[in-house]
Parts: C-alpha cells; sequence; structure tokens
C-alpha cells in the first residue's frame, strides 16, 4: 500500500506539472486563501516511510523496554541501516504481489540456497532485481526529477524536500540495497 501511494501521489504530481493544472490549483487556492487545499496537497510525506510507519514499533519499543532504552535501540537500527533493508524489503513484497495478481501464481519458490552467508557478483545482483527493484527505482527519479524540474512550487526547495524526502529514499534503496549489504559483489578478482 505504501509503494501504491507513492506511485500514485508522483504520477498525480508529475501530471499536475506537465499540464499545469498544479500551478492554477496553487493559484486558485492562493486567490481564495483556501489554506485547507495547500495543506492537503502537503501532507504526502507523513504517510510514507516518514513519520506514521515508524511509530508504531517505536511505541512497541517504549512499551517493552522504556523510554531511554527504546530510543537507543531506534538510533541503533538507523545505524545499522535497518530502514534500508526495510524499504528495500517493502519493494520485493510488492513486486511479488503484483505479480501474483497479475499472473496468478501462488506457491513456494526455493532460493535454491542453503543457510550459508555467500556473496553474489555483481552481474547476478543485477540479475535478480533488475525488474523488481532497479526498473522501479529508476522510474521513481524519473518522475521525482520531472515533478522538480516542471512542478509549480511558490514554497520552494523546503516544500520539495519535505515532499519528496520518503520517496527519493525509497527509490535510492531499491537501487543501492543490494550492493550496500554485499559490497564483495564489487571485487574483480573473484
Amino acid at each position: 500500500l505504501t509503494v501504491l501511494t507513492m506511485y500514485a501521489f508522483l504520477y498525480g504530481k508529475t501530471y499536475l506539472a506537465l499540464s499545469g493544472v498544479g500551478e492554477t490549483i496553487e493559484e486558485r487556492a492562493k486567490i481564495t486563501t483556501n489554506i485547507a487545499l495547500s495543506a492537503a496537497l502537503s501532507t504526502q510525506f507523513l504517510f510514507q516511510i516518514g513519520i506514521f510507519t515508524s511509530v508504531p514499533m517505536v511505541l512497541g519499543f517504549i512499551l517493552e523496554q522504556g523510554f531511554l532504552r527504546a530510543v537507543v535501540n531506534f538510533v541503533t537500527m538507523q545505524f545499522q541501516l535497518c530502514t534500508v533493508f526495510l524499504a528495500f524489503s517493502l519493494g520485493t513484497r510488492t513486486h511479488y504481489f503484483g505479480r501474483t495478481i497479475l499472473h496468478g501464481v501462488a506457491r513456494y519458490q526455493a532460493t535454491g540456497r542453503g543457510f550459508l552467508v555467500c556473496h553474489i557478483k555483481f552481474s547476478e545482483n543485477y540479475r535478480l532485481y533488475s525488474r523488481s527493484h532497479f526498473v522501479k527505482g529508476f522510474e521513481v527519479v524519473i518522475l521525482l526529477i520531472v515533478s522538480l524540474a516542471y512542478g509549480y512550487n511558490e514554497c520552494g526547495a523546503t516544500s520539495y524536500i519535505l515532499l519528496s524526502i520518503s520517496s527519493w529514499f525509497m527509490a535510492l534503496s531499491w537501487l543501492f540495497a543490494p550492493y550496500l549489504f554485499n559490497p564483495y559483489g564489487f571485487e574483480w578478482q573473484k
């Protein structure tokens, strides 16, 4: 649902930017002093990877361990790049859920790997995640760039950053997480 919300928001924002409708809506909201419309257009960042998805986890930590230990655990998880892995796994689940809906395949797929930690080569990593993550990551990056280049926003860079930080985070996680968590894939001697 998070990924579908992000796609709906980005395609909607790109449509508003390329058609000129976004500028018209902003001007009419400004003329009529419609603050509710401006606020509704600016609340998307709250519903993605940002605030609302991490609140249940933090509250669970607080209930189980107390406030101070919960904050320490949350900060430790950020240093361990758990949010990058979460965003990447979210892309994996979304891709395979979509494939199941479209093609009707619902069965267990064995990976063929044991419980060993092995390093995968760069080309194998690319082959495994090309359709599920890299193509979609580049699509999100292109939508964000088009929205930045052609979008109308009188609030400037701060508003764009707040509206797109979670989308940039998701796209960069999809593009770089396989190589971040498998750094030995870049070794040329293997």
